[in-house]
């Protein structure tokens, strides 16, 4: 049997919360609980995860976000369909950063035109400021050319805004199919 994949870029800096999110996302695929938050380690290469939303596969690539990991990123974007673009909303000092990289990602060749999922993580926690993560996007504006984006909050930790999230992501996944087909998968 065949079934149509799509790949999705988990990207942003170290320590916003990748890892503890697809967690969290593979927890809602099976039902199985993910690794406990407090035995993740930071992502070195590449973290693959695969689940099923509707009745196609959707394949989550969690990059490592340190810096010195960045240079693989580019050998993984002509076969993505979206990015999850994932910040720590309680990491005031580091929304410039973040800010930058997502700057760098909007403009690679490879990635125009793809959905783009802004996670404002950590929502669970007092200190975070979707607003300040809002403001970020919006000053970003005229860069995201016609692309669908969408900043939602989510907690890796709750689970919070996670589902709606992946489901927002996959539709406009699946609207962007004309200009990036998906790949197919045997399964």
């Amino acid at each position: 049997m065949r079934q149509d994949e799509y790949n999705v870029l988990m990207l942003g800096l170290d320590g916003a919360g990748k890892t503890t999110l697809l967690e969290k996302i593979k927890h809602i695929d099976t039902g199985i609980p993910g690794m406990s938050p407090d035995k993740i380690q930071p992502t070195v290469g590449v973290n693959i995860t695969k689940v099923t939303i509707e009745k196609d596969l959707v394949k989550f690539m969690d990059l490592g976000g340190q810096k010195d990991l960045r240079r693989i990123w580019e050998s993984y974007y002509e076969d993505s369909h979206g990015i999850l673009f994932v910040i720590d909303a309680t990491d005031r000092e580091r929304m410039d950063e973040a800010k930058e990289l997502l700057m760098l990602l909007v403009r690679v060749d490879d990635l125009e035109g793809l959905p783009l999922l802004i996670a404002a993580n950590k929502c669970d926690q007092k200190e975070a400021e979707l607003v300040a993560v809002k403001e970020m996007i919006n000053g970003m504006a005229d860069c995201l050319d016609e692309r669908d984006v969408r900043v939602m909050e989510t907690s890796g930790i709750e689970g919070t805004g996670i589902k709606t999230a992946m489901e927002w992501l996959h539709n406009r996944i699946i609207d962007n199919k004309g200009a990036k087909p998906p790949l197919v998968a045997d399964v």
